[in-house]
């Protein structure tokens, strides 16, 4: 079997393609068969008050497109500048590739994969800002 398997804990939100669906009281297991469908657990969504920092902005408007929210086409060369902007500051190897995927990923319409190769970004974020605060 191919695809995304999701494994839900009881009550577990995820966002398919635009519609919620909650788990019920067990736990279970989904296959998701459909390629490049928009999924994302909603415990790990990035609520629009949690956008405080450049890493956590940018994934929040890859976010958007992904959930349906801006239309891919729109929202396109704004992320490349953003991501851009990022390339500037994690300018060491890691980072570098994490950029380089999310870039890659945009660019074919991989919407999630991108959001995903932004996230590995907030904790070197989240140490920068800590060590700069002191």
């Amino acid at each position: 079997m191919s695809g995304l398997v999701l494994k839900l804990a009881p009550k577990e939100r995820i966002l398919i393609n635009g519609a919620v669906i909650e788990n019920g009281d067990r736990r279970s297991r989904l296959s998701v068969v459909t390629p490049d469908a928009n999924i994302l657990r909603l415990r790990d969504a990035i609520h629009p008050e949690e956008a405080t920092t450049p890493v956590r902005r940018v994934c929040y408007a890859a976010q958007l497109v992904l959930t349906g929210d801006s239309n891919p086409t729109d929202a396109r060369l704004p992320l490349l500048r953003r991501i851009e902007e990022l390339s500037q500051v994690f300018t060491d190897h890691d980072s570098r590739a994490s950029l380089a995927e999310a870039t890659d990923a945009l660019i074919q319409e991989h919407h999630y994969r991108c959001l995903k190769a932004l996230r590995s970004l907030i904790p070197r974020e989240d140490r920068l800002m800590a060590a700069h605060a002191t």
